[in-house]
């Protein structure tokens, strides 16, 4: 989790030591562990495949902290095709693989921050070097979410996802 200088929450009174930038999804919000027994069925920190019928990528919705050089990230999921899963799975490890077009995906991941839900958003998953986890770009809608993609979020907004998020909701 990248985090930045503590602040003082307006939930509880207290000082918490950071400030969280980055936030992550372990699987994507269709995932149920009882697929661990299905062999056709694979969860790791990068790829997800549910009965052989359902692809998962995860990536990085990335958002300017207006007034800042910083950027606050949410690790999400997104349902590919199975052949656009195949061909990011064949060019995970290849140099210059980020020259590839971006894939159309639907956002798997519930960001609890954000109303209405997340769910089936729109979107462009770009690939990057090898090492870095796709960008993920959201169709330019109305949706909150969307809109902090296009115009940013400022330190606030950062600092009350934090506070939701410590305090469930």
């Amino acid at each position: 989790m990248d985090t930045h200088d503590g602040f003082i929450c307006s939930r509880c009174g207290e000082r918490h030591d950071e400030l969280p930038f980055a936030y992550t999804a372990l699987a994507p919000d269709v995932w149920d562990p009882a697929y661990e027994r299905d062999p056709q069925s694979m969860l790791s920190s990068d790829q997800c495949v549910i009965r052989g019928e359902h692809y998962f990528l995860k990536g990085m919705i990335e958002i300017p902290v207006t007034g800042t050089d910083e950027i606050f990230s949410w690790g999400v999921w997104t349902s590919l095709s199975r052949e656009n899963f195949s061909r990011a799975a064949d060019l995970w490890n290849v140099t210059g693989r980020e020259a590839e077009q971006p894939y159309f995906g639907w956002l798997t991941t519930d960001l609890a921050a954000y109303s209405p839900s997340t769910l089936n958003l729109r979107t462009r998953v770009h690939t990057r070097p090898v090492g870095q986890r796709p960008y993920v770009e959201l169709e330019p809608t109305e949706h909150p979410l969307a809109v902090e993609q296009r115009s940013g979020m400022s330190r606030e907004r950062v600092r009350e996802i934090a506070e939701s998020t410590l305090h469930g909701g």
